[in-house]
């Protein structure tokens, strides 16, 4: 199977099942255009030179014999070997557990209209994690990770540093069991910014990985949801906040983390404040919300956002001329060494290598089904007791999903968000229409610009 578009003035091939990304000229394009539509040999030849009469015949031959040759060896046109394992290698990780989602609080101090999580709630009562809870899911996390040596923590809400004692004293706790049982955590904190202080800076620059910061971009933007329960904007009390954490961090991972909805498909716009207030290490994601919402992405602007993307692509390759680059998340792509092929299939692993736990305790496939009472798994003292859900997640791939089958970017979304496709049909097998067809659009970006800094790198050799 490939895919062959058109962007950036390159004639882009995308060999799905190996992998290949071939940057071609116009006749390569047609013919393995023709070589797809399952053209005769006989007629590839005068095919061609019907759309290129200037060209001499031996050219043409030439360039179907390139093409017959790159699909002999595998390079185009690759079979699919993968669907037969899909199963097989989801089940091959025995129920380790590599990551967990902890909610260190189930509370709030904004009020954001198009919160998922119904403003810090999860549907349920507001609460905190207490100490012994967090301490427990360590020794969970520790227990349940088999040989595996690095482990994953990201420190979750809700808003998390409205209970940053017990962040603190989780993170002291993990570092004085790591050692003996042979185990590295990686912490990551996601905040909204509101009570980032000089604790909190020195405490994250120093403990954790990653830290998601999240803003929408524009004054007017993010001041419409992310609103305190007065109904005032946050945005001018994180914004220099944010950057004098940013500032410290120095080389450390971080990332703006921002939301994009029915008011403001155009998010380039957002983008771009983004960069003009400094930071570089940027995410806007769509916003999921039910049909109907005011907040929720219509036909109309899912078409203004695929425009956004090629808009964002171009102001990377702008930028980076002018040597002011920026990361956009969801364009971050190798093409040499990319995710493993279990991780193409299976995706995230939630349910099975990730969990998400609330603040007594609950474990649940991730922090998107928490208080949905069919997919609780278990608790962090007697552990998966709900096989039954465990095992749905365990077979989830991107095979499961029939609709997928045929899709071109199916080994880059790994069939899709589970709970966006539970949100959007019922079933974690499910398919999540509009994220998909945003999801395309971003990988041919992704991928166009992945092959720009490829043959840049080949001019520069």
């Amino acid at each position: 199977m490939i895919h062959q578009y058109k962007l950036n003035g390159y004639n882009i091939v995308l060999d799905v099942c190996s992998g290949g990304v071939h940057v071609v000229d116009d006749l390569a394009y047609d013919a393995i255009a023709l070589f797809d539509q399952g053209a005769a040999e006989e007629d590839l030849l005068p095919a061609l030179q019907k759309t290129y009469p200037d060209l001499p015949a031996e050219e043409i031959a030439g360039c179907i014999d390139a093409v017959r040759g790159l699909k002999e060896s595998g390079q185009l046109f690759a079979e699919d070997t993968f669907a037969p394992m899909a199963g097989e290698l989801k089940r091959r990780s025995g129920g380790i557990v590599k990551a967990l989602c902890l909610h260190i609080a189930h509370t709030c101090n904004l009020n954001c209209e198009y919160c998922f999580a119904s403003q810090g709630k999860y549907h349920g009562e507001r609460a905190v994690m207490p100490l012994d809870v967090a301490k427990r899911a360590m020794d969970f996390l520790v227990e349940n990770s088999g040989t595996r040596r690095n482990l994953e923590v990201d420190f979750f809400g809700g808003e998390p540093l409205m209970n940053f004692d017990v962040v603190k004293q989780t993170v002291a706790y993990a570092r004085s069991i790591e050692k003996e049982h042979g185990k590295n955590f990686r912490f990551t904190l996601t905040t909204n910014g509101m009570l980032i202080d000089d604790d909190v800076i020195d405490f994250a620059n120093r403990e954790c990985v990653n830290v998601v910061l999240s803003l929408d971009g524009r004054k007017e933007i993010h001041d419409k949801y992310r609103v305190d329960y007065a109904g005032n904007g946050s945005f001018e009390r994180i914004v220099p906040k944010f950057q004098k954490l940013v500032a410290a961090r120095g080389n450390k991972n971080y990332y703006m983390r921002g939301t994009f909805t029915h008011n403001n498909p155009d998010f380039t716009e957002d983008i771009k404040t983004m960069l003009d207030l400094g930071f570089t290490e940027l995410s806007m994601e769509p916003v999921v919300a039910a049909p109907g919402d005011p907040a929720a992405l219509t036909p109309a602007d899912a078409e203004i956002v695929k425009d956004q993307y090629e808009k964002l692509a171009q102001l990377m390759l702008e930028r980076k001329k002018e040597g002011r680059p920026f990361t956009f998340y969801h364009y971050m792509l190798d093409l040499k060494s990319g995710p493993c092929i279990y991780k193409r299939i299976s995706g995230c692993g939630s349910g099975t290598e990730y969990m998400a736990v609330t603040p007594w305790g609950d474990l649940y496939p991730c922090h998107q089904f928490v208080g949905e009472e069919a997919f609780l798994l278990g608790n962090i003292y007697t552990g998966v007791t709900n096989t039954a859900v465990r095992d749905r997640f365990a077979v989830c791939n991107v095979y499961t999903r029939e609709e997928c089958r045929g899709c071109w970017a199916r080994l880059y979304c790994s069939g899709g968000c589970a709970a966006n496709a539970w949100h959007a049909t019922g079933d974690i097998n499910g398919v999540y229409k509009q994220g998909c067809e945003l999801f395309r659009k971003r990988m041919e970006c992704a991928i166009m610009l992945a092959a720009e800094e490829a043959l840049a790198g080949e001019d520069n050799a």
